[in-house]
């Protein structure tokens, strides 16, 4: 995630520059003041369920220790369906382009800084000390990564120095804040616009392939061959939802969703046999990278404007923290109710997803609300 995992909130209506080449007189199909898409925060929790219930239950790993055995063993059929669970990142990935051109359209180069820095840094923070610190209690048998490393995942940019993570989720956020750095360069620095929005899918997309058949490291770093499709295909559906009818636009998404597919099933297609956790089959995974890129498209397109219930803005507020500590501290809290109290399976699958919820409300209430603000308003004003 993704996280994914921002914010849906996008500019005002008269901060959004006319689009080149569309039909006279016909706006744009962008929301009203003040509203929010609530299905697309609906659907960025439904990304990170499928990514915890992966990390729960779809993988062996140090999730075995916490089971006391494999999650196979505990989950002799949902294991399999567990295991799609991966490719909620990549659903996450497609929200995040979506979300990404719909908050940038319209903003300073400051403004679009401020704005994805104040979304994402004060949760970080409090969950990288809060993992760091729980891990150091005697009773919890995990490895907590050095002091050092641990400071150098204040940073975000711990993976690519080399250092141990404190949460396994961040390397979804090294890949987050190289997309924001493209996106920023080639579209929020020169003025956000149709035909750049298009020169930024299309360039970005050749340059991936290219990077893809020259197997250089640093064009691989730079470009993510095997994340741009995602992005890529994010970016186009809000062109989509903007003007349905742009044909350049459906274009920019079906490419991605064709390239975005062929990465999914070559990093996570498996073979089946007695010792595969759970055979992932190619109709699979592109059944789930389907999934979406048709649930972003229907948001786009104005199908799931119903779903205006408002405890979907609430849930979209817990995605972000939820997805930061569900991992590490999941594991905590299972072995706690699963060993400690001897609770079954099932049952303390369900109280530990409630409990990461509970525990992304807090940091929602307590760390995000009073703090992202005042980050926001401190870099705005930033010289």
């Amino acid at each position: 995630m993704t996280e994914t995992v921002v914010t849906t909130a996008s500019p005002q209506p008269a901060a959004v520059p006319v689009q080149e080449g569309a039909p006279a007189g016909r706006p744009p199909a962008v929301k009203a003041a003040g509203g929010r898409l609530r299905a697309l925060d609906g659907l960025r929790l439904v990304a990170a369920l499928m990514v915890a219930v992966y990390h729960y239950g779809g993988r062996d790993g140090d999730v075995t220790r916490a089971w006391g055995s494999s999650p196979k063993l505990q989950f002799p059929t949902l294991h399999s369906y567990f295991a799609y669970g991966c490719l909620g990142v990549q659903v996450f990935f497609v929200i995040s382009g979506f979300v990404i051109c719909m908050s940038g359209w319209g903003r300073s180069p400051r403004s679009f800084l401020a704005s994805r820095a104040s979304r994402l840094l004060p949760a970080y923070w409090a969950a990288v000390i809060l993992v760091t610190a729980v891990f150091a209690l005697p009773v919890v048998a995990y490895k907590a990564v050095s002091p050092s490393d641990a400071l150098v995942n204040l940073t975000l940019f711990q993976q690519p120095l080399g250092a141990d993570r404190v949460l396994g989720v961040c390397w979804t956020l090294w890949a987050e804040i190289r997309f924001y750095a493209l996106f920023a360069l080639c579209v929020v620095l020169p003025g956000a616009s149709r035909r750049r929005v298009i020169m930024f899918c299309a360039g970005w997309t050749l340059a991936a392939v290219i990077a893809q058949a020259a197997h250089e490291p640093l064009l691989d770093l730079v470009l993510m061959p095997q994340y741009a499709p995602f992005f890529v295909g994010g970016v186009g559906l809000y062109l989509v939802h903007r003007d349905r009818r742009d044909a350049c636009a459906w274009g920019i998404v079906g490419v991605g969703f064709l390239i975005g597919q062929h990465y999914a099933v070559r990093e996570l297609w498996n073979a089946s046999g007695p010792t595969a956790f759970a055979h992932r089959t190619t109709l699979g995974i592109v059944l789930v990278v389907a999934f979406g890129f048709v649930a972003v498209a229907a948001i786009a397109l104005g199908w799931l404007s119903w779903a205006n219930w408002r405890w979907l803005t609430v849930a979209g507020a817990l995605t972000y923290p939820f997805y930061l500590v569900h991992e590490h501290l999941g594991w905590v809290v299972i072995h706690a109710l699963h060993r400690g109290l001897h609770l079954s399976s099932a049952v303390t699958f369900a109280l530990t997803l409630a409990a990461m919820l509970l525990l992304a409300w807090l940091l929602n209430r307590f760390v995000e609300k009073p703090w992202t603000p005042r980050l926001r308003a401190a870099l705005s004003r930033a010289r």
